[in-house]
């Protein structure tokens, strides 16, 4: 583990929050745009690459007893409307330590908050991070952080899964508070080297008492990583935050902003957070980024994913509702042509 250096940092002040809440909301809500019968889908990560805009997500059979995540990859020329593509990595009958559970998420993409959100190779391949677990279920703990890699994106046969999770909630450094189960990742590189590392991992982990926060973790060759920091950089502000979870980093400039969700006080909603350093973060307090509205999510709007085209925000997520439906949804900043 790397221990913080307390040194002094740059506060985000107030106005520039509120410049950042302006800049990410998204009022115009479209309902479901990946949506299935006998399937529950959920996670997206969305990346451009060679000239179309690709999403990866993960469904979960709605009789959860008898299975478990598996991840999938759809197309789309607008954001918007989406064609199915295939499944990338699935359930396993060989009893290894993520045979039950593979939830992918891209990683590396590119993360500049005006920029080409580019799937990037790192050491000659794409990467993906992934939630792995050996149980059968519905996110049955204890989950751990693998990584896979794929030559060829459009390959379905060239996705290689981990031989071993790259996190594990029992590794030695593990923190207090992710000693249960981890969960998804945002793995990022990070130019400016903020931290002294090219490459950066936020995820948000689970204690004993199923309360999620979320962690630090670094890497000097975008594969093997080390926990930074002895304690989380995202906890509940108060003892109904069940959850602060799924986060993204995007860069503004020299400025750092978290999109997450937050389970508070059974509701779940998207939020954000700023920072300077990546240690010391600012939360928003106002109105929530995502949050159920509607008949079709007003049980859970939360899970994000960000991506900007053409100036205008789109920001997917996933809508729960009281039907049994779970399903990715999109909002964005602007009205979209019908």
């Amino acid at each position: 583990m790397i221990e913080f250096v307390e040194k002094p940092y740059r506060e985000v002040e107030q106005e520039e929050m509120e410049r950042v809440y302006e800049t990410l909301k998204t009022p115009y809500k479209y309902g479901g745009i990946i949506k299935y019968e006998d399937d529950l889908c959920d996670s997206p990560t969305v990346f451009f690459h060679k000239g179309k805009w690709y999403m990866s997500y993960v469904t979960i059979a709605k009789k959860t007893a008898t299975s478990g995540y598996s991840s999938h990859l759809s197309v789309s020329d607008d954001l918007v409307h989406w064609t199915y593509l295939f499944p990338t990595l699935s359930m396993t009958k060989e009893e290894v330590w993520d045979c039950n559970q593979i939830a992918l998420h891209a990683a590396f993409v590119e993360n500049d908050f005006y920029g080409k959100y580019r799937l990037q190779k790192v050491n000659d391949a794409y990467h993906f991070s992934y939630v792995g677990g050996a149980l059968k279920g519905y996110e049955t703990d204890p989950l751990f952080i693998g990584q896979a890699k794929t030559k060829d994106v459009l390959v379905p046969e060239q996705y290689q899964r981990g031989e071993k999770p790259v996190l594990s909630p029992y590794d030695a450094d593990a923190r207090q508070g992710e000693k249960r189960t981890l969960y998804k990742s945002c793995m990022f590189i990070d130019e400016s080297q903020t931290l002294g590392y090219k490459f950066v991992n936020t995820y948000n982990g689970k204690n004993e008492q199923n309360k999620e926060s979320i962690f630090l973790a670094v890497s000097n060759d975008g594969e093997k990583w080390e926990r930074y920091g002895d304690k989380a950089i995202i906890v509940g502000d108060n003892e109904n935050v069940q959850i602060n979870g799924d986060p993204q980093i995007l860069k503004l400039g020299d400025l750092y902003i978290m999109i997450y969700f937050m389970l508070e006080a059974g509701k779940a909603f998207n939020t954000f957070a700023c920072s300077y350093d990546l240690i010391h973060w600012k939360k928003w307090n106002g109105k929530k980024l995502i949050e159920s509205e509607y008949d079709w999510e007003n049980v859970y709007a939360h899970k994000n994913y960000v991506v900007v085209k053409d100036e205008i925000v789109y920001h997917f997520y996933c809508a729960v509702n009281d039907k049994n439906e779970r399903f990715i949804a999109l909002a964005t900043s602007k009205e979209l042509k019908k």
